[in-house]
């Protein structure tokens, strides 16, 4: 199957293992010499109250994707990446 950048950027980012919520696609990661997609990234959580400004987008490599599915992208092994 494939999908244009819009298509995925309205999904949302679940982590398999413990179902957290990572947000929306806003970004992807292309290596334009094979034409591979290297990694999507979600934006940064905000803190405390989006006061103190936000953390920085994530950043998930291609490989960690498990299943993009009609709503979702479902993604593992993220081991507290930035």
């Amino acid at each position: 199957m494939t999908y244009t950048f819009s298509e995925l950027k309205n999904k949302e980012v679940i982590h398999v293992g413990d179902g957290e919520r990572l947000g929306f696609v806003s970004d992807m990661e292309i290596d334009t010499v094979t034409g591979r997609v290297l990694s999507i990234s979600v934006p940064g959580t905000y803190r405390i109250l989006g006061l103190i400004g936000k953390e920085p987008d994530r950043r998930i490599p291609w490989e960690h994707i498990k299943k993009i599915g009609d709503d979702l992208v479902i993604v593992e092994n993220l081991h507290k990446m930035p």
